[in-house]
């Protein structure tokens, strides 16, 4: 099983440079950087800088908000400039961030991602295989592309592509265009055992590809640290987050899965109230228990097997100042142990996606 490292929020491009270092020097797979209050692709500019060896990521970055071309030029330059290393997660956000946050217009989400993901891939194969550029779709046409705009060649292979998944339709269409699933840190083994993993096997039928091509990514919160001390401050700041995400009506079926609909709806009207800081004691133990993994380092690799062994093929630590590479290290080689069926990504740019 891959560990990835979560880049923190609202972090400098030092502070996420520290996090890309403490991943390499550990032997973590990767660093994935969210699109919350900064923008993830100079992250992962400033991380391919100080580093040789981890996989770069986006998680997510909000598609909608950008044209694929835009976001096509961006994951190019990281991809050939990191030697490639770079992966692109990408994310719908919810109606109201796309419409009043980021002023575009809404339209249902999973049919325009799938023309998202294809007019990406139709841009990149122009690029590296020299294919006309015909795309024509209802949301998005990319119909002109000269060689004074087009990028060189690259000796690497096709930048995989994850999409965020939390409702079934998503979840089928992850498996249908998708190099792999980034699965929301709301969920539960559960959901992924009865909606999330039947759900994206569905997509992946369509196309016939292997389960072994697709890796799936997260799929709940890992609260953890050095001592168990760190790990109950880390469970804490879970607490809120799963309060913050089931106040959200989105996010309303993981909760139905357990049959916590009433504390998803009370939730959400004390947002309504502006009562903020009163939601996380709304989280009993066993629900955050349920969503998260929680244990110091020397206890987690149970943790782990016990809440994502045979469901996910990576998790996601968040990144702590104070975290030594030694003691990561030895986590990451004890995780690393757990086995998954992802294989690992085509290589070839010929393959189907």
């Amino acid at each position: 099983m891959r560990i990835e490292i979560f880049a923190p929020s609202g972090g400098s491009w030092a502070q996420i440079q520290s996090a890309a270092r403490l991943a390499e020097a550990a032997g973590c797979a990767g660093l994935a950087v969210p699109e919350i209050d900064t923008d993830p692709f100079g992250s992962l500019v400033a991380s391919a800088l100080v580093t040789e060896r981890i996989q770069l990521r986006t998680a997510i970055a909000v598609a909608f908000a950008r044209s694929p071309m835009e976001t096509a030029t961006a994951a190019w330059d990281l991809h050939v400039n990191s030697g490639g290393r770079f992966g692109l997660g990408l994310g719908t956000q919810v109606k109201a961030h796309n419409v009043r946050r980021f002023s575009v217009p809404w339209t249902p989400p999973s049919p325009r991602l799938h023309e998202y993901v294809t007019a990406l891939r139709a841009i990149w194969r122009c690029w590296q295989l020299g294919e006309r550029l015909r795309f024509e779709g209802k949301h998005y046409q990319f119909t002109l592309m000269t060689p004074e705009f087009s990028p060189p060649r690259t000796d690497h292979g096709p930048i995989p592509i994850h999409t965020a998944a939390v409702r079934p339709a998503m979840m089928r269409l992850a498996g249908r265009v998708g190099n792999g699933v980034r699965l929301h840190g709301f969920c539960t083994r559960a959901y992924q055992e009865q909606v999330a993993l039947p759900q994206l096997q569905i997509g992946l039928d369509r196309t016939g590809r292997p389960r072994e091509r697709f890796e799936v990514c997260g799929g709940g919160f890992v609260a953890t640290g050095p001592t168990a001390d760190h790990a109950r401050k880390q469970a804490e700041w879970v607490r809120y987050r799963v309060a913050f995400y089931a106040s959200t009506p989105s996010y309303w079926p993981v909760m139905e899965t357990h049959g916590w609909g009433d504390l998803g709806r009370e939730l959400h009207q004390m947002t309504r109230d502006g009562r903020w800081k009163e939601m996380a004691a709304k989280i009993p133990d066993d629900v955050l228990y349920t969503f998260a993994a929680v244990a110091p380092f020397a206890d987690l690799k149970a943790a782990v097997q016990e809440r994502f062994e045979g469901l996910s093929d990576s998790i996601e630590l968040a990144w702590q100042a104070d975290l030594e590479p030694a003691a990561l290290a030895e986590l990451a080689q004890d995780i690393g142990a757990i086995p998954t069926r992802f294989e690992g990504h085509d290589t070839a740019w010929d393959e189907g996606l």
